[in-house]
């Protein structure tokens, strides 16, 4: 039955570019292929019995509660103005500088990504905050749609980031569909092993725009005294650092589940909201509703997704796949490049809600099998997946700052003003690859 495998994937594909919905589209292709196997006599109808089975686990799933808390949080510190503050505060202490500007928005965005995790939400809002204040500096284009873009995308691997909450949950999975059960995966394994990379990423991206503005200085002026935003206010940015310490720190230290931590980081979200004299119940009734929206997504995405492997593996996917993997030229390097070179491919048509659901658990068992690292690989989809997202022209990151920037700021020059990044963030793919201590060796250090 592998034949109905490769054909009911090559199906959900092309599915999914006709533009249907995403959940609709996995559960559906796969219950029409699972009932023409089942008239066939290819298919025994009891298997269909397990996708209530499945259902349940995902209701039982404390793992997966966390989602809605996170996204919360990160909503509520986008509606009360967080963001605008810290980037005012941020500018009041780097703007004097050449690039300075450009680096307050890295920081930022790296805050708000530890804050939010979502890259839509974080490229909106940055975009709206610091675009038109960098360009009325006398920022080029290219550097300013580049440096919102590549810090919008951090919110892929800066923990605690809703990538790695998913990610964490199907890797574990797949850990136990491969049969290896010395080594368990738990999502703090997950952020702790991002968290050396992420400060990396941030690092070559501020040493990246020292030297641009140190070239051309021109192209990223330092602000005079008349231009200067706002001074530094501490307040707006050592509240949301503590809170964001304190949810990271819970988990690390193992205080607190993820769940847990984020419901504290939810109540923290409220609670800055209330002192930024921002909170109020009209606000309060649009960040649930947008909460609601976005986790409604992610966890119809997750049944259809569930339905669709279900399915996949009672036709002998899962072997078609272990078959493919193992023999391939190069052993489990040419696994691992062919697995992430087709993320990679199919991040420019798919959000990675849909990545982590339908490709991380039909490829993660068979590498896990020939002996990868589990946290190495989490982090490794992760940073892929971000820098799919950021290159051209299917980017989703620029259709995001597109959407939001002036007609004045030319398409060819988001798509050139990434580039730089990319490189950064393919180079730092091979750092890891190379030097896979730079993921495992900080949940050696905390977890044994």
């Amino acid at each position: 039955m592998e034949w109905l495998a490769l054909l009911m994937f090559i199906c959900v594909c092309i599915v999914l570019l006709a533009g249907y919905p995403v959940a609709f589209s996995l559960a559906g292709t796969a219950l029409i292929f699972a009932l023409i196997a089942v008239s066939m006599g290819e298919l025994h109808p009891a298997i269909l019995k397990s996708t209530f089975s499945r259902l349940f686990g995902i209701m039982q799933n404390s793992t997966l509660a966390a989602v809605p808390l996170f996204v919360f949080m990160g909503v509520m510190l986008e509606k009360a103005k967080i963001a605008e503050r810290l980037l005012s505060s941020m500018a009041g202490i780097f703007s004097a500088a050449p690039g300075g500007l450009a680096i307050s928005v890295v920081i930022v965005g790296a805050l708000l990504a530890a804050s939010t995790g979502i890259v839509g939400a974080t490229v909106v809002t940055m975009g709206l905050l610091s675009l038109p204040v960098m360009l009325k500096s006398g920022y080029s284009p290219r550097l300013t749609t580049g440096v919102i873009c590549a810090s919008g995308t951090l919110g892929q691997i800066i923990p605690p980031s809703i990538v790695l909450v998913l990610l964490g949950d199907v890797i574990a999975s797949a850990n136990r569909d491969a049969g290896i059960g010395a080594k368990p995966v738990s999502v703090g394994d997950l952020f702790a092993g991002a968290m050396l990379p992420g400060l990396l990423l941030v690092s070559l991206y501020i040493i990246y725009i020292l030297i641009y503005s140190k070239l051309n200085p021109e192209s990223a002026p330092a602000l005079t005294r008349d231009k200067a935003m706002p001074a530094f206010q501490w307040q707006h940015l050592v509240l949301p650092l503590i809170l964001i310490l304190t949810v990271l720190g819970s988990i690390l230290s193992g205080v607190a589940t993820p769940s847990e931590a984020a419901a504290l980081g939810a109540i923290g979200a409220i609670v800055l909201a209330i002192y930024s004299k921002e909170f109020s119940f009209k606000r309060l009734k649009q960040v649930v509703e947008s909460t609601t929206k976005t986790s409604s997504m992610v966890f119809m995405i997750l049944i259809g997704a569930s339905i669709f492997s279900l399915v996949f593996r009672a036709f002998g996917g899962d072997d078609l796949i272990r078959e493919l993997l193992s023999g391939l030229p190069g052993g489990v390097f040419g696994a691992m490049l062919a697995v992430m070179l087709v993320m990679f491919l199919l991040g420019f048509i798919l959000d990675f809600i849909e990545i982590v659901f339908v490709v991380v658990p039909l490829t993660a068992p068979s590498l896990l099998a020939m002996g990868v690292d589990p946290i190495w690989l989490g982090v490794m989809i992760a940073v892929n997946l971000q820098t799919s997202f950021l290159t051209p022209p299917f980017g989703f990151a620029l259709f995001y700052l597109r959407g939001v920037a002036p007609d004045s700021v030319e398409t060819s020059e988001i798509y050139k003003g990434v580039l730089p990044f990319i490189l950064i963030q393919v180079a730092l793919l091979i750092m890891m690859a190379v030097w896979p201590q730079l993921i495992t060796w900080l949940p050696s250090l905390i977890y044994n």
